[in-house]
C-alpha cells in the first residue's frame, strides 16, 4: 500500500501549503494530488502510473499520425491495458517466474545493437529524449516476463495432433491457397460468466462501434475507443496473414469481405468482434523453394567482446579470406557457433531458417562471394554462398508448415481465452470514474 500512503502524504503537503499561504497572496491554482485509480489483487495503480503509460502511448500514436479519441476514452483503454499487465505480472511473481539483471542487460544490448548503438549510446539517446532509463529497464523486464509467462501457460500447452495436420493438408489441396489478407479488428471482451444483462450492454456497445465504422469513421481511432484487445492503441492491425494463420472466426469472415468493408458484429466465446479488411494480395504459392548451401563465421557480441571489437576482428578475417585464406580452417579456429567444427558449414538453408538480417545478406551474394561483415542479433558474421538449388517442398516441410499455421491460428484464440480467465479470477476494482 505504499502508493496509498504516498497519496495521503501528497494530500497532507497540499493542505500544509494552503494553511501556510501568506495573507493577501494570490490564490494558487489547485493541482490534483495522486490518487488510486484501480486495485488489482494486492496492488494499486495510481493516477501517476496511468499517466506515465498514457504519455508514452500518446507520443507513439502522434508519431504514427493516428487521430486521437477523447482523453477520458484513452485513459479508460490504457487503464485496462495496465490492469491486464499487472495481473500477468502478479501471476509470474507468485509462480517464481522472473527475469534477472543479466538477462535484462542482454536484451537491452540487443535492442541497442538493432538501433546500431552501444548500450551506453542507447542509454544516452533515451535520456536525451527525456526517457527515465531506470523506468525503461523495468518496462522491458515486465515485457520479457509477460512473454515468458505466455510461452509457459499458453504456447507450450497448445498441442496440434497429426490428425489435425492431415485434415489441414487435405483442405489445402482441395482449396488451393496463398492469398494474404490484412485485417484490423475490435474486440469487446466478455467476462467468462457474463450475465445476460452484461452481454446485452456489450452488444449495444458493439453495435455503436459498428455503426460508426460503417459511417466511415477512422477505424484506428474506433479501435482505441472501443477495443479491449492488447493491440487497441496500435489500430487493431493483425498485419498480413494467410487465412490459415488467423483465428477461424476471422478467416471465415475475411473471405466474404472486399477491401475496405467492415464485418457484421461477430460473437465468440471471448466476446464481440468487428473486423475490417484493409487489403488482399497474392495467389497460389510456388510449388518449390530456393535453398542455399552456405557457411559462415560468427563472433558473438557480449559483455567481454564489444561490438566494435567484434567488427574489427571480422574485418581482419575478411581480409585474410579475400587474400586466399581457407574459409573452413578460419571458421574452425575463430567461429563461435556450433557449425565451427564443420568449417562453418550450415548445410542447405531454406527461406525463413535464419534471422532476417542474415538471410538478406546471404540472398544478395553470388556463389563463392564473401559477404561484408553482417550484424545480426547473434553477433557479427562473414557469409559465403557455395551453391543454390530449387527444391520441391518435401512432405516433412509441408507438415511442419501446416503444424505451424495451425498453431498460429489457435494461439490467438487460446491467448485471449487465457487472458479473460485471468481477468475473471483476479480481484479488480476500477476507481477511475470516481471524482
Amino acid at each position: 500500500m505504499h502508493s496509498f500512503i504516498r497519496s495521503l502524504f501528497l494530500l497532507f503537503l497540499a493542505l500544509i501549503g494552503f494553511c501556510m499561504s501568506p495573507a493577501g497572496a494570490a490564490p494558487v491554482e489547485p493541482v490534483e494530488a495522486d490518487r488510486i485509480v484501480a486495485v488489482v489483487g494486492d496492488e494499486v495503480i495510481t493516477l501517476y502510473d496511468l499517466r506515465v503509460r498514457l504519455d508514452a502511448a500518446l507520443k507513439q500514436l502522434q508519431k504514427q499520425g493516428t487521430s486521437l479519441p477523447p482523453q477520458e476514452v484513452l485513459e479508460r483503454q490504457m487503464l485496462e491495458r495496465v490492469i491486464m499487465d499487472r495481473i500477468q505480472l502478479q501471476v509470474a511473481r507468485d509462480s517464481g517466474l522472473r527475469v534477472d539483471d543479466a538477462q535484462l542487460d542482454q536484451a537491452i544490448g540487443r535492442i541497442a545493437a538493432n538501433n546500431k548503438m552501444t548500450p551506453q549510446q542507447f542509454r544516452q539517446a533515451l535520456e536525451k529524449d527525456g526517457v527515465n532509463y531506470a523506468r525503461f529497464r523495468e518496462e522491458i523486464r515486465s515485457e520479457m516476463t509477460m512473454v515468458r509467462l505466455r510461452e509457459r501457460e499458453v504456447d507450450r500447452k497448445l498441442v496440434i495432433s497429426d490428425g489435425e495436420v492431415d485434415l489441414y493438408l487435405a483442405n489445402q489441396a482441395s482449396t488451393g491457397g496463398g492469398e494474404e489478407y490484412q485485417l484490423a479488428h475490435i474486440l469487446m471482451r466478455a467476462p467468462e460468466s457474463a450475465s445476460p444483462e452484461q452481454l446485452q450492454k456489450l452488444r449495444q456497445r458493439g453495435e455503436q462501434a459498428l455503426k460508426r465504422a460503417r459511417a466511415g469513421e477512422n477505424f484506428a481511432e474506433l479501435t482505441a475507443t472501443f477495443s479491449d484487445a492488447p493491440d487497441a492503441l496500435q489500430g487493431g492491425s493483425l498485419g498480413w496473414r494467410q487465412l490459415d494463420r488467423m483465428p477461424t472466426l476471422y478467416a471465415e469472415t475475411a473471405v466474404r469481405l472486399q477491401p475496405g468493408e467492415v464485418s457484421d458484429l461477430l460473437r465468440s466465446s471471448a466476446g464481440f468482434h468487428i473486423v475490417k479488411l484493409l487489403g488482399k494480395r497474392g495467389g497460389s504459392g510456388p510449388a518449390s523453394i530456393q535453398q542455399t548451401h552456405a557457411r559462415h563465421i560468427l563472433i558473438r557480441v557480449n559483455e567481454v567482446v564489444s561490438e566494435s571489437e567484434a567488427r574489427r576482428k571480422m574485418e581482419n578475417l575478411r581480409e585474410r579470406l579475400v587474400n586466399g585464406g581457407d574459409f573452413a580452417e578460419l571458421a574452425r579456429l575463430y567461429s563461435q557457433d556450433g557449425s565451427a567444427a564443420k568449417g562453418g558449414d550450415l548445410g542447405w538453408v531454406s527461406p525463413g531458417d535464419t534471422v532476417p538480417d542474415f538471410e538478406r545478406a546471404m540472398d544478395a551474394l553470388k556463389d563463392n562471394e564473401i559477404s561484408p561483415v553482417v550484424q545480426s542479433p547473434f553477433g557479427m558474421h562473414l557469409i559465403q554462398v557455395l551453391e543454390r538449388r530449387q527444391r520441391d517442398v518435401s512432405e516433412e516441410r509441408q507438415r511442419a508448415a501446416a503444424r505451424q499455421a495451425l498453431r498460429e491460428r489457435r494461439l490467438d484464440e487460446a491467448y485471449q481465452d487465457w487472458l479473460r480467465q485471468l481477468r475473471d479470477r483476479t480481484y479488480v476494482e476500477n476507481r477511475l470514474e470516481e471524482k
